[in-house]
């Protein structure tokens, strides 16, 4: 390995965008977490059946700076 590789390496982001989807009816949204943190679990109001449903993470969109 060369020492310009290492002196040019990025470091990784401290929070990521992840995609968010009701358990119950398929709405999807964004939300920023941290990357060391567990995945995310979080009642919210799902506009398709008008009521409040369980969102779960469903995927890492990307990393933010």
């Amino acid at each position: 390995m060369f020492i310009t590789n290492i002196l040019l390496k990025k470091a990784k982001s401290k929070n990521i965008l992840v995609l968010m989807e009701s358990a119950v009816s398929g709405h999807q949204f964004t939300m920023i977490r941290e990357r060391l943190a567990d995945k995310l679990e979080l009642q919210r109001f799902d506009p398709y059946i008008q009521r409040m449903c369980l969102y779960r993470e469903r995927k890492r969109l990307r990393s933010l700076n």
